[in-house]
């Protein structure tokens, strides 16, 4: 029978390695899987690459596993925001690596690794300093730049709803780059809201299919309910 529910957030990250590349949804506060980024925190995985639209602000989230010195390597397209100090003293020190990744280019790439495509040509950043030593070609007219898919070791995602095989609704905005992290990472953990009985989603709602997921962890309880 498959049941990919696990019963606590510590159980969901007992994976994680140091030096492991992680996707993390969200964009502003809609979509991020708050509690699972705490488990990572938890587990003390160190050397990490975060992979995400932001990187962080206040004192949660990522901006926790940053204070905390856990992150080597942030990809992101927004890395200053209001309440981003942590992430901001550690690369001004050095001790940060950050790939500036335009919006769209972050979504097409990490589209493009959960796809099984080889690479991508994009119109977004020829000509500036984000397409120097990068090949170029001109399709039709128009200049492209080719940029390679962004992988990673796992995918933290938040969901509205699952059911036990892992088929995931999200809610409104909260849909973000899930979906398309859940398709890139090797292996892709998710909090939800709720977790319904088998056959009791629509299927017309479900964006992302289980085949995609791996664990299943119930938000803000001691214990996952099965399905």
């Amino acid at each position: 029978m498959i049941n990919k529910i696990v019963s606590s957030f510590a159980e969901a990250v007992q994976d994680l390695r140091d030096g492991s590349a992680i996707m993390i949804s969200g964009f502003g506060e809609a979509g991020v899987p708050a509690e699972l980024i705490e488990a990572v925190v938890d587990h003390g995985a160190t050397d990490l690459t975060i992979i995400s639209n932001n990187a962080g602000t206040g004192e949660i989230g990522i901006a926790a596993l940053i204070k905390a010195n856990r992150v080597r390597k942030v990809i992101c397209s927004y890395p200053r925001m209001a309440g981003s100090t942590h992430f901001e003293e550690r690369y001004r020190s050095g001790d940060l690596e950050l790939e500036l990744v335009p919006q769209g280019n972050l979504a097409a790439r990490i589209q493009a690794a959960g796809s099984g495509l080889g690479a991508i040509f994009t119109p977004t950043g020829y000509g500036t300093m984000l397409a120097e030593g990068k090949e170029t070609r001109e399709i039709d007219g128009k200049h492209y730049v080719l940029e390679y898919p962004i992988h990673a070791d796992f995918a933290l995602v938040k969901a509205r709803a699952a059911d036990r095989w892992g088929n995931l609704v999200y809610r409104k905005a909260g849909r973000n780059f899930g979906p398309i992290m859940a398709m890139a990472g090797k292996q892709t953990i998710v909090q939800v809201d709720e977790i319904d009985e088998l056959g009791t989603l629509d299927p017309e709602t479900v964006v992302t299919p289980g085949i995609f997921v791996d664990r299943v962890v119930l938000a803000s309880a001691p214990a996952a309910k099965a399905a």
